[in-house]
């Protein structure tokens, strides 16, 4: 007997600040509106939640430490 195997359709989309690809099993309603993590952040930097090690990691300058009065 043969089976049916479940396809799932994959949607390629391009961020639309840094031009990077990407893949998504979801088709987007807005695919214009679309952004990647890092470009987020860079649109909201104050919204940068990340921990110093994964920033590290990335290359991005952490900012000023906060000092101790």
């Amino acid at each position: 007997m043969a089976r049916n195997r479940n396809f799932k359709k994959i949607y390629n989309y391009d961020c639309t600040i840094t031009g990077q690809s990407f893949k998504v099993t979801a088709e987007a309603k807005n695919p214009g509106e679309l952004t990647t993590v890092n470009a987020y952040y860079q649109l909201n930097p104050e919204k940068d939640d990340r921990p110093l090690v994964i920033k590290k990691q990335l290359g991005i300058e952490a900012g000023p430490a906060k000092k101790d009065s």
